[in-house]
């Protein structure tokens, strides 16, 4: 994989795709790239007006590019749950969990759930788990990437609190969810191999790239000194969101990637190409993907029963 870049995606035509947060950042660059090498492809939005202006860019950035807009609002279960029966009917090759928020002040979902942990792992464990069937449909070839980081090393996941109730700090509520995010690919993996399934669950990061993920909360709470700091880091220390976007489109479109597969920037984490990247153990513990799962399927109500447990 050394030196691979986004012209390096195979051919996806016939291949239908859905890239939640895809309006802007690596959602936005993953669903141009897939679009541009012939995918259909759904970009899942909460806000359908940014929904459509990201849609109308990359028309124009990719001449016949197939793309459409449908609303997605990861912290509302029943937004996700809409989301699955309005694609019921449709073709799925490819689900890339991308979505996330990062380093907010604490605040809850519509269902009760602490913001990360419940948009960055919870809805995406709904959403894949409603969209199951259509990727099993699909047969071989059909992927589930979810985008982690490499932030996930300074923190495990608490099963005692997952809603960090006793302790918060935005920080490790963030480390959490991502752990949770690779926990879910391990369990995955796991179940997918058990059932012999012929769908690859797999995970990357982005390295720190340069989107607005990092500016959002200090913007929301007026703290801007943060977010001006937070503007220069992105400016004189980042790699760009194409760049970011790399390891996600390998786990989705490269012919070597296997089960539980993680995929990340070469140089340090940080930037550079995709190649296998480092992570932490406890992101590989059955004992902890099996919890996580158990308590995400009690607190969802999505059952994964295709699947052996």
């Amino acid at each position: 994989m050394k030196g691979w870049t986004a012209s390096d995606i195979p051919d996806q035509t016939g291949r239908t795709a859905v890239v939640t947060g895809a309006n802007s950042g690596i959602g936005y660059i993953t669903a141009r790239e897939l679009a541009r090498h012939g995918a259909q492809v759904v970009l899942a939005c909460r806000s359908e007006a940014r929904g459509a202006e990201a849609a109308e860019r990359i028309r124009a950035q990719a001449p016949g590019a197939d793309v459409r807009v449908a609303p997605l609002d990861l912290a509302d279960l029943k937004s996700v749950r809409a989301f699955a029966a309005e694609h019921k009917g449709d073709r799925l090759d490819l689900l890339i969990n991308n979505a996330g928020v990062m380093a907010l002040p604490y605040r809850r979902t519509a269902d009760g759930f602490e913001m990360q942990f419940g948009v960055n792992h919870l809805g995406h464990f709904a959403l894949t788990g409603l969209l199951l069937p259509k990727l099993l449909e699909a047969g071989p070839g059909a992927r589930v990437v979810s985008v982690s980081s490499f932030m996930h090393m300074l923190g495990t996941v608490d099963p005692r609190d997952l809603n960090m109730e006793r302790k918060y700090g935005r920080w490790t509520a963030y480390a959490r969810s991502k752990t949770a995010n690779l926990l879910f690919v391990h369990e995955l993996s796991r179940r997918l191999r058990a059932s012999d399934t012929p769908l690859t669950a797999a995970a990357a990061h982005p390295g720190y790239a340069s989107t607005n993920i990092a500016t959002t909360a200090p913007k929301m709470e007026g703290r801007r000194g943060t977010q001006r700091f937070m503007e220069i880091g992105n400016r004189f220390f980042a790699q760009s969101p194409d760049n970011g976007a790399l390891p996600t489109l390998y786990a989705a479109t490269a012919p070597d990637v296997h089960q539980d597969d993680f995929f990340g920037p070469s140089f340090g984490m940080w930037r550079g190409t995709p190649t296998r990247s480092a992570r932490a153990k406890w992101t590989r513990d059955d004992k902890a993907g099996r919890g996580l799962w158990a308590a995400s399927e009690r607190l969802t109500g999505v059952r994964y029963d295709a699947l052996a447990g």
